[in-house]
C-alpha cells in the first residue's frame, strides 16, 4: 500500500498493525465488561500503572508477553489467543528455543492428556496418519485460583523461580488449571518435565539435579513424590535446592494434592511423635493454593457464555452440574460413575454404599470382598433382599468393575502389595493378618461423593458385624472403633476396640491398660501394658512402673521399669528415679539413677544433679554432676562448670570448661569465652571464641558480638559480625542490627541489615522493607518486599499493606494486598476489609470482603456479617449472611437462622437451620433439636439428637440420655456390660 508520502508499507507491516489494533480492542472490551479502571487493573495484576496505560494506548509499543498474560488473566480473556495476537503484532516468527537442554521437552510438544488432564468428550481427530486419536478439551473458565497461578507464571517468566501446589478434591480442575497456566511459557521456549518412569519418585530423584533453567517441573498427584516414606524427604530437599540455587533459576514447580494428603504433610506432629514430613512441610509452607470443589456464580456465568458460543462439551455438562457447580467433576467422567451408582441394580448400589461408608469411617483403600458382601445385607430393602439371585454378589462385582470414561471403574479389583523386608531382617512382633480372598478399591470420585452425601448416616448392623468378622488390619479396626464411639454405638466400639487390641494395635492396648488402671484392675492393666510393650510401645510399662511407685509397691515398680528398659525404653528407670526422689526417697532415687546410667541412660544422673541444685544441696549436686561426667553423660562437665561459675569458683569453672570442650565439643569453649570476657580478659575471650568457631561452633561469634555491643564497643562488635559473615554465619549481622535499631540508631541498623542481606541472610529483607517504607522510600520498600516474598518471607507484602493503610494510602494498600494475593496470601485483603469496617467505611469493607471471598478467603463475608450482627445492625448483617449463603457458605445459613430465631420467626429459623444441615453444616442439628425441646416437642428433639449422633456429632449429655449407647438403627441399646 502507498501512504501518499512516498513510503511503501508492506503487507506484513499492515498485518502487524491490524493485529495490534485487534489486541487493544479485546483488552478494551474486557476492561469494560469487568467494569474496572486502569488503576484498579494495575492493582489486581501487580503491574505498574504506566505499563497498563501503555498496553491500552493507541500508537504505543507492543506490550510484552508477560503484560498481556497478566491483563488477560484478570480480564477473563483467552490468554493464548491474545498472546498469538501479540506475537503477530510484534512480528515474532514463533516461540524462542530453549537454551540449555535438560529433562523434559518443549511445552508445545505435550498432549495435556499425557500430563493427566482428565479427558472429556469423545475422539475427535487425528493429528496425522498413524498418530493416536486426540481428545478435545472443553473451553476453560478462569477462577480465583487462576489469578494466583498466572502471577506465579509471570514471575517465573521474569526470571524468579516459583512453586505452587494446587490443593483440592478429586477432579476439581487442578491439573487443567496448571496446563492452562503454563501456556504463556510455551511461547518463550520453556520446557516441561513430568517425571514418571520407572516410578514417579525414582524419576524425580534421578533427574532433579539435571533440570535446566526455564523448565516447568510437573508434579501432578504430588503425594507420589512427597509422600513416600523412603524418598519424600529427599525429593523435598532436592526441590528446595532447585528453587533456591541462583544458577538454576528460573524454574516453575507445579503440583496437585488432595486436601487429605496436604493436611497429613503440613500438620505438626505432637510432642514426642516422629516427624516424617518435616522437609515436605517446609517446602509446602506458603506454596499451596486451594481449588474449590464447585464453580461460583461468576464462573458458571462464564461457562454458560462458552456454551452459548458453541462449546458442546460444556453445554452438555451444564445440563447436569449448573445447580451444584461441580462442572469439572462432570467433565472428568463423574456422570457415568454416578449413573452406575444411582441407577445401578440394588446389589451394585449396596456394595458401593458399603465401600463409601467404610472409606469415610477410616478403613483403608483395599476392601476385602468378603467384608463387602456380608456388610451389604442390611443395605437392601426387604423387597430387594427377597429378589436376590444366588450369584448376586458375583454379578454386581462384575458390573462395577467395568471401566467408565477415563478408565475409572466404580469398584475395581486390586492387589495389596506385600511388605518387603531385607534378607535376614527380623519379622515384626505383631502385624495385620493377611486378608484372605480378593480386595477391591472404590473410585476416587465416588469416595468423595460418599463422604459428602452419606456423612449424616450411621451404617446398619450388617456393616459393623462384617467389619468385626472380616477386617484384620489393626488400624482399620481402631478407626472403626473410634467411628462407632463417635456415633454413640458403644457396644460395637467396645468389640471393635478389643479386636484391634487382639490384632496388636499398640495405642489401643495402651488405652485399654489405662482404662483397667482407672477401674482398679491392676492385674488386667498390667496384662495390657505388657501387650502394648510387645507391640512396640514400651512406654506403657513406664506408666505401669510409676503407678506402682505411687501406690507404694516399690519392688514392683522397679521390676516393671527394668522390663521397660530391657524392651528398649531405658528412660523408664530415669523417670522412676526422679519420681522416687520427688517422693522423698533420695537414696532410692540415687540407686535407680546409677542403675539407669549403667544401663546406658546417663541423663538420670544429671536429672538428679539438677534436682539437688534446685533444693540448694550444692555438695550433692556436684557429686551427681561428677558421677554423670564419669559415665560419659553428654554435657555433664559443662553443667558442672556452669554450676561452679554460679557458686563463684571461676578458676574451677574454667578448668571444667576446658575439660568439657575436650570431651563434648566446642560449645564449652564459647561458655569459657563468656567467662573470660566477664572477668575482663577481652583478648583471651576473643581467642577462645575463635577456637570455638574453628571447631564448628559459629554461635560463639554471635555471643561475643552482642557482648561487645552491650559494652559500648560498636566497632569491635561490627568487626566480629563481619568476620562471622565471612565464615558463613551472617545472622550475627542481623542480630546486631536489631540491637542498634532498638537503641535508636536507625542508620547503623539499616547499614547492618543491608550487610546481612548482601551476605546472604535474606530474613533481613522484610525488616529493610519496613524501614524504607517508614523513611518514605516506597519504591525501595516494595522492591525489597518482593525480594523477601521470592525468598520465602511471605509476610513482607502484608506488613507494607498495613503500613500504607495506616498512613492513609488506601489505594497503595490495596495494590499491595492484591500482590500478596498473587503469591497465595489472601489475609491482607481480609485485614483491609476489617480495618475499613472498624473505620466506618462499610462500602469499602464489603467490596474488599467480596474480593477476599472470591480470592480464596471464604470466611470474609461471614465474619463481616457476624460483626454487624453483634453491633446491632441486623439489616446489614442479614443481607451479608444472605450473600454469603448464596455464595455457598452453609455457616451463613445458620447465622441467618439465629437472626430469625431472635426476632421470633421460629418457622423461618427452623427452615434455615434445616437448609444449613442439608448443605453440610451439621452443627445446626443441635440448634434444631434445642428449638424443638423449647417448643415441648421432646420426640422431635430426640430424633434430631439421634441424627447428630449418626453424623458423628453426639450432643452434650448423650450418655445421660442413652447410657448404654445406641444400636446401629438408632434405637437405645439395652444393658450389655
Amino acid at each position: 500500500m502507498n501512504t501518499g508520502l512516498g513510503v511503501h508499507v508492506s503487507g506484513e507491516e499492515d498485518e502487524r498493525a491490524a493485529a495490534l489494533v485487534e489486541l487493544r480492542k479485546r483488552l478494551d472490551d474486557g476492561l469494560a465488561h469487568r467494569r474496572l479502571t486502569k488503576s484498579q487493573l494495575a492493582a489486581r495484576t501487580g503491574l505498574g500503572r504506566t505499563t497498563v496505560q501503555a498496553a491500552f494506548q493507541p500508537g504505543g509499543p507492543v506490550p510484552s508477553a508477560a503484560t498481556i498474560a497478566a491483563l488477560a488473566s484478570k480480564l477473563g480473556l483467552p490468554v493464548e489467543e491474545l498472546l498469538e495476537l501479540r506475537r503477530a503484532a510484534a512480528g515474532e516468527a514463533g516461540p524462542a528455543h530453549a537454551g540449555q537442554e535438560g529433562p523434559g521437552r518443549p511445552i508445545g510438544q505435550w498432549d495435556p492428556h499425557d500430563l493427566e488432564v482428565h479427558p472429556a468428550g469423545t475422539v475427535t481427530t487425528k493429528a496425522c496418519s498413524g498418530s493416536r486419536p486426540q481428545r478435545a478439551l472443553p473451553g476453560y473458565v478462569r477462577r480465583a485460583h487462576d489469578q494466583v497461578l498466572a502471577a506465579a507464571v509471570r514471575e517465573a517468566s521474569d526470571g524468579r523461580s516459583r512453586m505452587l501446589v494446587l490443593v483440592g478434591s478429586s477432579s476439581t480442575g487442578k491439573t487443567r488449571a496448571c496446563w492452562e497456566a503454563v501456556q504463556p511459557l510455551a511461547a518463550k521456549g520453556w520446557r516441561l518435565w513430568h517425571p514418571h518412569d520407572p516410578s514417579r519418585a525414582e524419576a524425580a530423584l534421578a533427574d532433579l539435579d539435571r533440570v535446566a533453567p526455564r523448565t516447568v517441573i510437573w508434579l501432578n498427584e504430588a503425594q507420589h513424590y512427597l509422600g513416600s516414606p523412603r524418598t519424600g524427604e529427599r525429593i523435598a530437599a532436592a526441590i528446595h535446592t532447585l528453587l533456591t540455587h541462583p544458577d538454576r533459576q528460573p524454574v516453575l514447580v507445579l503440583g496437585t494434592l488432595w486436601p487429605e494428603y496436604a493436611d497429613s504433610y503440613t500438620d505438626l506432629p505432637r510432642p514426642g511423635e516422629p516427624d516424617p514430613h518435616s522437609r515436605v512441610r517446609e517446602l509446602l509452607s506458603g506454596h499451596t493454593l486451594t481449588v474449590p470443589d464447585a464453580f461460583g456464580q461468576e464462573a458458571l456465568r462464564a461457562a454458560t457464555a462458552l456454551a452459548q458460543g458453541g462449546d458442546r462439551l460444556i453445554a452438555d455438562a451444564l445440563t447436569r452440574s449448573h445447580a451444584h457447580g461441580r462442572l469439572t467433576q462432570d467433565l472428568a467422567g463423574a456422570p457415568e460413575l454416578l449413573r452406575r451408582y444411582e441407577h445401578g441394580a440394588p446389589p451394585a448400589r449396596a456394595l458401593l454404599e458399603v465401600a463409601m461408608d467404610a472409606r469415610r469411617l477410616g478403613v483403608g483403600l483395599h476392601l476385602p470382598q468378603s467384608f463387602l458382601t456380608d456388610a451389604a445385607i442390611d443395605y437392601f430393602t426387604d423387597h430387594d433382599y427377597d429378589q436376590l439371585a444366588e450369584d448376586w454378589a458375583d454379578a454386581a462385582f462384575a458390573y462395577l468393575a467395568r471401566p467408565v470414561h477415563g478408565k475409572q471403574a466404580p469398584l475395581r479389583r486390586t492387589i495389596a502389595r506385600p511388605a518387603r523386608r531385607p534378607p535376614g531382617a527380623p519379622a515384626a512382633a505383631t502385624g495385620p493378618v493377611p486378608v484372605a480372598g480378593p480386595v477391591f478399591r472404590l473410585a476416587d470420585y465416588l469416595e468423595q461423593h460418599g463422604r459428602a452425601r452419606r456423612q449424616r448416616l450411621c451404617p446398619p448392623a450388617s456393616f459393623w458385624h462384617a467389619a468385626h468378622a472380616h477386617l484384620t488390619h489393626p488400624d482399620d479396626l481402631n478407626n472403626l472403633a473410634g467411628a462407632a464411639n463417635g456415633r454413640h454405638r458403644l457396644q460395637w466400639a467396645h468389640h471393635l476396640q478389643h479386636k484391634a487390641a487382639d490384632a496388636g494395635h499398640p495405642d489401643v492396648l495402651f488405652k485399654l491398660a489405662l482404662m483397667k488402671e482407672e477401674a482398679g484392675d491392676r492385674e488386667g492393666a498390667e496384662t495390657f501394658y505388657r501387650r502394648a510393650a510387645d507391640a512396640g510401645f514400651p512406654e506403657g510399662l513406664a506408666e505401669l512402673a510409676q503407678s506402682r511407685e505411687v501406690a507404694g509397691d516399690l519392688e514392683g515398680a522397679e521390676t516393671v521399669a527394668w522390663q521397660a528398659a530391657e524392651a528398649g525404653y531405658a528412660k523408664a528407670l530415669t523417670d522412676l528415679a526422679r519420681l522416687r526422689h520427688e517422693l522423698g526417697d533420695r537414696e532410692g532415687g540415687e540407686i535407680l539413677a546409677r542403675q539407669a546410667a549403667e544401663a546406658g541412660h546417663t541423663k538420670a544422673l544429671t536429672d538428679l544433679a539438677h534436682l539437688r541444685q534446685l533444693a540448694g544441696d550444692r555438695e550433692g549436686a556436684e557429686s551427681f554432676y561428677r558421677q554423670a561426667a564419669e559415665t560419659g553423660a553428654p554435657g555433664a562437665l559443662a553443667d558442672l562448670a556452669r554450676f561452679r561459675r554460679e557458686t563463684g569458683d571461676q578458676d574451677g569453672a574454667e578448668s571444667l570448661y576446658r575439660q568439657a570442650a575436650d570431651a563434648c565439643g566446642p560449645g564449652a569453649l564459647a561458655d569459657l569465652a563468656r567467662l573470660r570476657h566477664k572477668a575482663g580478659d577481652w583478648e583471651g575471650a576473643y581467642l577462645l571464641a575463635w577456637q570455638a568457631v574453628d571447631a564448628g561452633y559459629l554461635e560463639a561469634l554471635d555471643t561475643m558480638a552482642q557482648v561487645r555491643e552491650m559494652a559500648g564497643d560498636q566497632e569491635g562488635a561490627e568487626i566480629l559480625a563481619q568476620e562471622a559473615a565471612e565464615v558463613g554465619y551472617p545472622s550475627v549481622l542481623f542480630d546486631l542490627a536489631q540491637m542498634r535499631e532498638e537503641a535508636g540508631d536507625l542508620g547503623g541498623a539499616e547499614s547492618l541489615y543491608q550487610q546481612a542481606v548482601d551476605a546472604g541472610y535474606l530474613d533481613a529483607l522484610d525488616t529493610l522493607a519496613r524501614m524504607r517504607e517508614t523513611a518514605g522510600d516506597r519504591e525501595g520498600a516494595e522492591s525489597l518486599a518482593r525480594r523477601a516474598v521470592d525468598a520465602g518471607y511471605l509476610d513482607a507484602l502484608d506488613t507494607l499493606a498495613r503500613m500504607r493503610e495506616t498512613a492513609g494510602d488506601r489505594e497503595g494498600a490495596e495494590t499491595l494486598a492484591w500482590r500478596a494475593a498473587g503469591v497465595g496470601r489472601f489475609g491482607p485483603l481480609f485485614d483491609l476489609a476489617w480495618n475499613r469496617e472498624e473505620a466506618g467505611d462499610r462500602e469499602s469493607a464489603e467490596s474488599l470482603a467480596w474480593q477476599a471471598f472470591e480470592a480464596g478467603r471464604p470466611s470474609a463475608l461471614l465474619n463481616l456479617a457476624r460483626n454487624r450482627d453483634e453491633a446491632g445492625d441486623r439489616e446489614s448483617a442479614e443481607r451479608l449472611y444472605q450473600q454469603a449463603a448464596d455464595a455457598g457458605d452453609p455457616n451463613a445459613l445458620a447465622g441467618l437462622a439465629r437472626m430469625r430465631e431472635m426476632t421470633g420467626d421460629l418457622g423461618g429459623a427452623e427452615s434455615l437451620y434445616q437448609q444449613a444441615v442439608d448443605a453440610g453444616y451439621l452443627g445446626a442439628l443441635d440448634d434444631l433439636a434445642r428449638m424443638r425441646e423449647r417448643a415441648g416437642d421432646q420426640e422431635g428433639a430426640e430424633t434430631l439428637y439421634r441424627q447428630a449422633a449418626d453424623a458423628g456429632r453426639p450432643p452434650l449429655g448423650i450418655k445421660k440420655r442413652w447410657p448404654n449407647g445406641l444400636d446401629p438403627d438408632g434405637s437405645p441399646t439395652p444393658p450389655w456390660l
